[in-house]
């Protein structure tokens, strides 16, 4: 990978990680719950946009920094993780499980929607 790309990663990682930040504060004020809302509108859009991707076959530098880069900063499993264990910590199991459920299905459903709707472009 060339030096550019390298840049491009950098650069496109962080506006990943800013607009997960800026979107889950904005989700975060308009939905008051205790269910981690933004996480999940961010990992089903982010499943969503890297369907896209598959669908239209990006590849090489252009798929690194699209789909490594600006998505995989800007979804995040590690945080969907540990806000599903908290919730188990405050004794809402059935929350827990709901957000786990919830996650991996409609985001294999975003993820083929994507999908979908790129092979069509």
């Amino acid at each position: 990978m060339s030096v550019w790309a390298w840049i491009g990663v950098a650069l496109l990682g962080g506006c990943g990680a800013i607009a997960r930040f800026l979107l889950d504060g904005a989700i975060g004020q308009r939905v008051r719950s205790d269910f981690p809302a933004g996480t999940f509108a961010i990992n089903v859009s982010g499943a969503l946009l890297l369907g896209l991707l598959a669908g239209i076959a990006l590849s090489g530098t252009a798929l690194v920094l699209a789909g490594t880069a600006t998505l995989g900063s800007y979804t995040t499993f590690s945080t969907w993780m540990l806000e599903s264990h908290r919730l188990t910590e405050d004794a809402d199991v059935r929350g827990a499980a709901l957000n786990v459920a919830l996650s991996v299905l409609v985001g294999i459903g975003a993820a083929a929607l994507g999908h979908a709707i790129g092979a069509q472009l």
